[in-house]
């Protein structure tokens, strides 16, 4: 697949104020102060100690459509699943080399696809063998608390038990080889509004990548 990465980098201009209690608030934006859409947030608690069930989802659909994946981004916990479905008016060849998740398969028009387990925690970039420009990513969370960040670049967690975390970031177009930092977040009886702003380099081209259909 031939695209061009987006250059991104976390400025550790982190702020904390107090909020609802159990609730942690992360807001991210662009150095232009656009919001940063479709990115991963994971609260990773350091330590040991006990933890909530999964707030994660454990199942995503993956539609196909117009020869583009939607969503671009999906979250799940670990050992969840992702259906995907074509709405397409052609045959799309489905697959994964990624090291935590290897899967191939073909589905025609209207078909629906058993469910794919990720039972490992990382990220699986998906593609189409047929159309070189489709692409989608399975994030697999390992913690309780992770979810992408909305068309306002904004993430919402409660009920987070007291105690220290890093706050992971992934972006789908993280520059290859280079780790996102990950700021410390104490978590107290109260809460805390996070505020990150993401340096984002766009590629000359998003068609076919996301198409605003989600």
């Amino acid at each position: 697949m031939t695209r061009k990465v987006l250059a991104l980098a976390l400025f550790c201009a982190f702020a904390a104020f107090p909020a609802q209690a159990g609730g942690v608030n992360v807001a991210l934006t662009d150095s232009d102060g656009n919001p940063a859409a479709n990115a991963v947030v994971e609260l990773i608690r350091d330590g040991t100690g006990d933890l909530p069930p999964s707030h994660v989802s454990g199942e995503a659909v993956i539609d196909q459509r117009h020869e583009t994946f939607i969503p671009l981004v999906s979250v799940i916990r670990k050992g969840g699943h992702v259906v995907f479905t074509n709405h397409d008016t052609t045959m799309h060849q489905v697959y994964s080399f990624s090291p935590i998740k290897q899967f191939e398969f073909e589905m025609d028009q209207g078909q629906r696809s058993d469910p794919v387990v990720f039972d490992k925690p990382g990220v699986a970039s998906i593609g189409c063998n047929i159309h070189d420009q489709m692409i989608t990513y399975v994030y697999v969370a390992d913690s309780p608390f992770a979810a992408r960040t909305d068309a306002q670049g904004r993430v919402a967690f409660a009920d987070v038990p007291a105690g220290a975390y890093h706050v992971h970031v992934w972006h789908p177009n993280l520059v290859p080889g280079r780790s996102a930092p990950s700021p410390a977040l104490a978590v107290g009886t109260g809460a805390s509004n996070i505020a990150a702003q993401v340096a984002l380099m766009a590629p000359p081209s998003m068609k076919h990548m996301h198409m605003g259909a989600y």
